[in-house]
């Protein structure tokens, strides 16, 4: 059966709530509240309280105290009120849905019933470690091309406005003869100093329409279809998608979730469409009662040695484990592989501005001869 990669994404109705609640919700559970760091440490602390015999009241009226932070003790205030009023903590975090994804209340869910919360609870926190070192490697691999590129164009922007000024006028005398880049970036260099305000403004129109057009679907659904169809680009989101998404299925199946719905909290875990069409797809057909490995062996962007795994791991019926372990091979292939571009992006970029400048200045230098010569 092959995927049909056109299907649109349902959307999980959520359960209504009161509007003091929801009110509650945004206020306590937002996105600006809650970092996966605090997360993990919630995680931890809560983890290490339970194992020594606190009940989970008592643990999170514990935290509540010593927290310093009024937002997140409001919060742990609101998960207090709502185990005390008998509801389990997965239902109590999941009115916290900004706090916890639906990810982490599944699998404290499937704790609470097996018994073994605090355990589940450290393989949460080893998760969102996972999570955050290929977070931080991504931002370490692309922060210093980026710095090298505002520092290019910050160097060309100050040699034109304050530099080629000065030669403008000498150079008026053998107009004629100037090379081809000095004449453009002498006609640059009057519109950034002359129209300044234009630039600027029309810098911003860009920028705003920039913007704009990032927010509409269909800019989000080229985007998402662009990242799991160019060449080179297309491997690199493909292993991420894939690291993150087999790693939450592996620990949900592992700690006894339903696999319909370790899948559908993949849809909210990762943020591009045609990923999520794939993931609906494969719990459209686990519904239907086909295996998950036909699914992974109709997907386009999943390689063959994933597809392999996984088929040997639903014939095994160890599923979880070998999700994990792909996971975790994933996780070593993605941080070599960001290594070896940091390392390449370096030495293109300098040759990038080397060539820039060297650019600069020989339309500068080479005019300057032709005066001399033409003086003497």
């Amino acid at each position: 059966m092959a995927i049909d990669l056109n299907l649109p994404v349902p959307k999980a109705e959520a359960p209504r709530m009161h509007w003091w609640a929801q009110l509650k919700a945004v206020q306590l559970g937002g996105s600006k509240v809650a970092t996966v760091r605090e997360r993990m440490l919630f995680s931890e602390q809560l983890a290490l309280l339970l194992d020594t015999g606190v009940s989970l009241h008592s643990a999170l009226a514990g935290l509540q105290a010593h927290e310093r932070d009024p937002k997140r003790a409001a919060l742990l205030a609101t998960l207090g009120e709502d185990i005390l009023e008998g509801k389990s903590l997965s239902v109590a975090l999941a009115r916290q849905p900004g706090m916890f994804p639906p990810v982490y209340v599944n699998l404290v869910a499937a704790g609470e019933r097996g018994g073994f919360l605090p355990q589940v609870l450290q393989q949460l926190i080893a998760m969102d470690e996972k999570a955050e070192r290929l977070r931080n490697t991504l931002v370490s691999a692309l922060s210093y091309p980026a710095f090298l590129i505002f520092f290019s164009l910050a160097t060309i922007v100050f040699v034109l406005v304050g530099v080629f000024p000065k030669f403008t006028e000498m150079f008026q005398q053998i107009r004629s003869d100037l090379p081809a880049s000095t004449l453009v970036l002498m006609a640059l260099s009057d519109v950034l100093r002359l129209h300044w305000p234009w630039v600027l403004g029309g810098s911003a129109v860009l920028l705003a329409g920039g913007v704009h057009w990032w927010q509409q679907p269909q800019a989000r659904s080229a985007i998402d279809r662009w990242k799991l169809q160019l060449p080179f680009v297309r491997e690199l989101f493909a292993q991420i998608y894939l690291s993150q998404t087999l790693r939450v299925l592996g620990l949900s199946l592992s700690n006894g979730v339903p696999l319909v719905e370790a899948l559908r909290a993949c849809q909210d875990l990762v943020r591009n469409g045609l990923f999520e069409r794939f993931i609906e797809t494969l719990r459209l057909q686990v519904t239907e009662g086909q295996g998950l490995a036909q699914g992974f062996r109709a997907s386009p962007f999943v390689p063959p040695l994933v597809q392999q795994m996984v088929a040997t791991g639903e014939e095994t019926g160890n599923l979880g484990k070998v999700m994990s372990r792909i996971a975790d091979h994933y996780d070593r292939e993605l941080a070599q592989r960001i290594a070896l571009f940091a390392r390449l992006a370096e030495p293109v970029m300098l040759l990038v501005m080397g060539a820039l400048v060297g650019l600069i200045v020989a339309s500068l230098i080479l005019p300057i001869f032709k005066l001399s010569r033409a003086i003497h």
